[in-house]
């Protein structure tokens, strides 16, 4: 049974799971302190995900492509980005240290597993069947963009393993952009509903099952250009003032 579209939900492995992210943090920023700015960051990446796990936007996930989309964003882009922000150059140069962490955070392997993950996940047949079992394999999709995610904004927002020179980090964030942006516009421009699990639409709302996909690729497509958009302008903007300085200094 779907849950009732507004309600909260105690979501306990989503909790728990934040929970051990929020105490690891404290532990290592014990041994590589951050400044509060970056704290405040992971904390907010932390809230965010709160956020989506257990307020009504989970319940509503279920009954809205919408609503579902836009927790899958939040999961994939918004909340990474604050993570990896929260992370100070010490604590991050102990993670590229790990076993195979040069490897899995390198650009040219992020992006392509950030793509992949944005994809095969929006694949119908992958898409309702996660959403038929919640407690499985939805569990896992929320995970495979959380960690995608987080891989993503890695060379962006951190130097090692690899230093990326400014102008790398913006032509990284933009091909990011290009490469994601189809799946937005897909789903605003087709003429059919493709996810059979919606097929209902939104009845309480007036919303067809078309109008619900239409609204979810507009709104993920316009949330995509203003996010990566701004990133990228921060980092262009950046590049050019250390030409200025006759410096590329990320």
């Amino acid at each position: 049974m779907r849950p009732d579209p507004f309600a909260w939900t105690s979501h306990p492995e989503a909790v728990a799971g934040l929970v051990v992210l929020a105490a690891g943090y404290a532990v290592a920023v014990r041994r590589r302190p951050a400044p509060p700015w970056r704290v405040a960051a992971f904390g907010a990446g932390l809230l965010l995900l709160l956020v989506v796990s257990v307020s009504p936007l989970e319940s509503l996930s279920f009954h809205l492509l919408t609503a579902h989309l836009l927790q899958n964003v939040a999961l994939a882009e918004w909340a990474p980005l604050l993570l990896v922000l929260g992370v100070p150059p010490a604590l991050a140069d102990d993670v590229a240290r790990l076993p195979g962490a040069r490897l899995l955070l390198h650009p040219a392997v992020t992006l392509p597993v950030w793509l992949a993950a944005y994809f095969l996940w929006h694949l119908p047949p992958a898409y309702d069947t996660a959403l038929e079992h919640p407690h499985t394999l939805l569990h896992l999709e929320h995970a495979c963009y959380l960690a995608a995610g987080t891989m993503l904004w890695w060379p962006v927002l951190q130097d090692e393993p690899a230093r990326l020179s400014l102008q790398g980090r913006a032509a990284y964030v933009f091909g990011a952009f290009v490469l994601a942006s189809p799946v937005g516009l897909l789903l605003a421009l087709l003429p059919d509903p493709i996810y059979d699990f919606y097929e209902d639409g939104f009845p309480r709302w007036g919303l067809s099952a078309l109008e619900d996909q239409q609204i979810a690729g507009v709104t993920m497509a316009g949330e995509q250009a203003v996010v990566f958009f701004a990133a990228f302008a921060i980092l262009f903007f950046r590049f050019l003032a250390a030409e200025d300085r006759g410096t590329d200094d990320p």
